[in-house]
């Protein structure tokens, strides 16, 4: 599965989730969609962290609307030639109102099969949303708690992507200036999940 053997410079990195990991509405990994969501790379939070790390090489395995069930199915596709795995996703469960426990579980399996797989594995959790604060934040919260909850057991690490984008003075809610249209981020806001947010999975890395 690892492409470590063929070039030790490069890290192939799939990034499997939703729209956050799409990059809409700047942006969506399928030329088809791009035409609706917009055709500026830098709104993904892997181009700047591309830039930052330039070992990495991202896949952009996020689909927009998807809740994790529907992500958890693209699991075999995404992920074949790929050292580092990173789960996102959540979200439209929430928008949805599906059960958070649900979405967690299915967080955990995608977890658990790519660690089966020997892939380094991080799993990013929920942004802030403007445009369903404050009924949504609770929700929010709580299934944040369980990523965390999740990553403890798993024995791997958190992506802040919330704190990254919260604003302190108006807590459950991006700055405007780091979100597109309230629902999802703006290109700085990918700049700064790029930039601040992300990693590379710590102990895979010094295991290299």
């Amino acid at each position: 599965m690892s492409t470590q053997s063929a070039d030790t410079d490069r890290i192939a990195v799939v990034t499997l989730g939703d729209s956050i990991s799409a990059g809409n509405p700047g942006w969506d990994p399928d030329p088809a969609l791009r035409e609706r969501e917009g055709d500026n790379p830098q709104s993904q939070y892997q181009h700047w962290a591309a830039l930052r790390d330039p070992r990495l090489e991202f896949r952009n395995c996020g689909v927009g609307g998807e809740v994790v069930e529907e992500i958890a199915a693209r699991f075999d596709r995404a992920v074949p030639g790929t050292d580092v795995l990173v789960v996102q996703g959540g979200i439209n469960d929430i928008v949805q109102g599906r059960s958070l426990e649900a979405a967690a579980q299915g967080l955990a399996r995608i977890v658990e099969r790519g660690l089966e797989l020997g892939l380094g594995v991080v799993i990013a959790d929920v942004l802030p949303w403007n445009r369903g604060w404050p009924q949504a934040e609770p929700r929010i919260r709580e299934l944040n708690e369980r990523i965390t909850a999740l990553a403890v057991y798993a024995e791997i690490e958190v992506l802040q992507f919330h704190d990254t984008l919260e604003d302190p003075e108006l807590p459950g809610r991006m700055k405007p200036e780091w979100t597109a249209d309230g629902n999802h981020p703006s290109v700085e806001g990918h700049r700064r999940l790029g930039e601040i947010a992300f990693h590379l999975p710590r102990d895979w890395e010094a295991q290299r």
